[in-house]
């Protein structure tokens, strides 16, 4: 029988380099998910386009890896916080009882201390960005704090989410190009829509849980129309999209760029059965491809532009 710090959730990629940690240390490495990789290429995507579009791709590549960096470890930051703040609610769910704080695995006041610790790594990619872009940055503090509440008082948290998840694009671009630009809007407008689709798709997996423990999510808002409501997000997003790749570089050409994400996310509402949490887990993580092709995109139309 395994003990606490070998436990993992449901959809957890457990191994790798995390089943090589002492024992001691596992714990910490699931309570910051670096288990489960594709929360922080879902917080660096966006992150990584705004440097893309801004045109500093190629010649900024080092910041992309410092973002990444960052990415992993504001990604990891936010689980311990989240899991603080809920490990009374995780406690009556079945995909997350298991969790370190949940569990007992780390304890309350070892939870806070990894919380620091990883807010100490993002701090130094954080300094890597010019004055406009670390102000911005500091900005989204106050929506990652607020954000594990929202599911308490609204049934579109994964719309908090977006905001919280998609604030790097704002970051990206400003540490490339400090001024204004409407085309940095609409690509975290766009960004935020991407968001509520992908989590809705994620928050399949927990209605029934959900629904008994009283926890508030846009999967149980939609219903029976949860695969409509993803396709509107995901429309919503690329029309976004579109408009701030029109605003750099108006020609029909350069939307074409945006094709293989279209079918992509089509795919994904297509093919998604709302009733096997499997499949909607292995579609939620299917963005972290689509959040590639994305990049590609920005990374063409930011270098002719």
């Amino acid at each position: 029988m395994s003990n606490h710090s070998d436990q993992t959730v449901p959809d957890s990629q457990h191994g790798g380099v995390i089943g090589l940690l002492p024992s001691a240390a596992r714990p910490f490495a699931l309570l910051a998910r670096f288990d489960r990789p594709i929360g922080w290429w879902l917080l660096f995507w966006p992150c990584a386009w705004g440097v893309a579009l801004a045109g500093g791709a190629i010649e900024r590549w080092d910041l992309l890896l410092w973002l990444l960096l960052g990415s992993i470890a504001m990604r990891g930051a936010g689980c311990v916080y989240n899991d603080i703040v809920d490990r009374d609610l995780d406690r009556q769910v079945a995909r997350t009882r298991s969790r370190p704080v949940a569990s007992g695995a780390v304890s309350l006041k070892a939870a806070w201390i990894w919380l620091a610790m990883l807010c100490l790594i993002g701090l130094l990619a954080w300094l890597q960005i010019n004055g406009t872009a670390k102000l911005v940055a500091l900005g989204s503090l106050a929506l990652v704090a607020a954000y594990p509440f929202m599911k308490r008082i609204t049934w579109w948290p994964q719309a908090w989410l977006g905001l919280v998840f998609s604030w790097g694009a704002l970051v990206g671009w400003l540490a490339i190009d400090p001024a204004f630009d409407w085309a940095m809007v609409l690509l975290y407008a766009g960004s935020i829509f991407w968001v509520i689709g992908y989590d809705t798709i994620y928050a399949l997996q927990d209605r029934e849980d959900d629904a008994l423990v009283g926890i508030r999510s846009s999967a149980l808002r939609l219903g029976e129309n949860v695969r409509f409501g993803v396709l509107a997000f995901y429309v919503t997003a690329l029309a976004s999209w579109a408009a701030a790749f029109w605003l750099l570089r108006p020609q029909w050409l350069g939307l074409l760029a945006l094709v293989p994400l279209g079918l992509h996310l089509l795919w994904q509402v297509v093919t998604l059965n709302r009733d096997d949490g499997d499949d909607a887990l292995a579609k939620f993580r299917s963005n972290r491809f689509a959040g590639l092709l994305m990049f590609l995109a920005c990374l063409v139309l930011g270098q002719a532009g």
